[in-house]
């Protein structure tokens, strides 16, 4: 069945079988595969032996950065910077999280093409983030092969603020600037997100979708899919810490890109510079095996012109 649509990622199609010989499928594929293909999201136990010893090394190397009060168990924490990216470059655990072989292996078993990460998010606290999708900051040509891959690393209480998702909106339509009427190209914004938060609200009100709350034991792992709506729920108790990692996966031979600062109708696409964590190296944009040309750097005039209408849009909220 990949044959016939392989520009869209395996449990993605509308042809995608759990258990059709081709794929090749254990029990545990075949049941991570239909949970994504249906509801979006599949938990899984993370797999590494070593996964609580790094755990443990990367909240002791990151929770002075962050400000967080790991002594007093009664400190409020949020007052501490809530995610520190791509610590990857410089916490070896973190990397090696990220670049887990068999997350790699088992991501392209599912999706049909190769796996590489590029972006790792670590948080001591919940986002507290509304309903949103990855597929305005991160997307590809051909579209959804992207996903985030996101590890408790503590047990999750409820009044942590959990992670939250909306089963079944990976199916939903991808929400555009062509969609909502605007214009991305050259644009600044003080959040990505905030353009599309109408549509997506509107369309978990005309579909009746409720949340569903993620509250993970520690070495659980959340695996989702570009276009599934997710967020933080609200945290009530000041006191308690929610440690994750989310680590960003693109995949092989195709043209990666921001769409919340693109206009893919008339080819105005912010494309990305990606670096795969696993080797350090550049991967390049490309479309059915062409390798396209790197975009150029912005230049200085455009900057200043997005840092110009930033700054307005700043002082009009003040």
């Amino acid at each position: 069945m990949s044959a016939i649509f392989p520009g869209i990622p395996r449990i993605e199609s509308p042809l995608f079988r759990p258990d059709d010989p081709a794929y090749g499928f254990s029990a545990e594929d075949q049941a991570t595969g239909a949970d994504l293909s249906t509801r979006g999201y599949a938990v899984i136990d993370f797999p590494d032996p070593d996964i609580d010893a790094r755990i443990e090394r990367i909240k002791a190397n990151l929770a002075p950065r962050l400000g967080i009060d790991l002594i007093n168990p009664g400190a409020d924490k949020t007052a501490a910077h809530r995610r520190i990216q791509d610590a990857w470059t410089f916490d070896q655990d973190v990397r090696a999280i990220a670049g887990n072989t068999q997350i790699l292996a088992l991501l392209e078993r599912l999706y049909g093409r190769r796996a590489f990460p590029f972006q790792t998010l670590n948080f001591p606290l919940g986002t507290q983030q509304a309903a949103h999708s990855d597929s305005v900051h991160f997307s590809s040509l051909p579209e959804r092969f992207m996903c985030g891959v996101w590890l408790a690393m503590e047990d999750i209480h409820p009044d942590a603020g959990p992670l939250f998702y909306i089963p079944g909106s990976h199916r939903w339509p991808i929400v555009s600037n062509l969609m909502i009427g605007r214009r991305g190209h050259g644009s600044a914004l003080s959040s990505a997100q905030d353009p599309y938060g109408p549509a997506w609200r509107a369309l978990q009100a005309a579909f009746g979708a409720e949340e569903g709350q993620f509250l993970a034991r520690k070495g659980q792992a959340l695996i989702w899919c570009a276009n599934l709506l997710h967020g933080g729920s609200p945290q009530t108790n000041p006191s308690l810490t929610r440690w994750s990692q989310v680590t960003h996966y693109f995949f092989d031979d195709c043209i990666y890109y921001t769409p919340a600062f693109s206009d893919e109708a008339v080819g105005r696409l912010d494309m990305r510079r990606l670096v795969d964590i696993t080797d350090g190296a550049q991967r390049a944009n490309s479309f059915l095996g062409e390798i396209l040309p790197l975009p150029r750097p912005p230049r200085l005039g455009s900057i200043r012109k997005r840092a110009r209408t930033l700054w307005r849009q700043l002082s009009a909220k003040a």
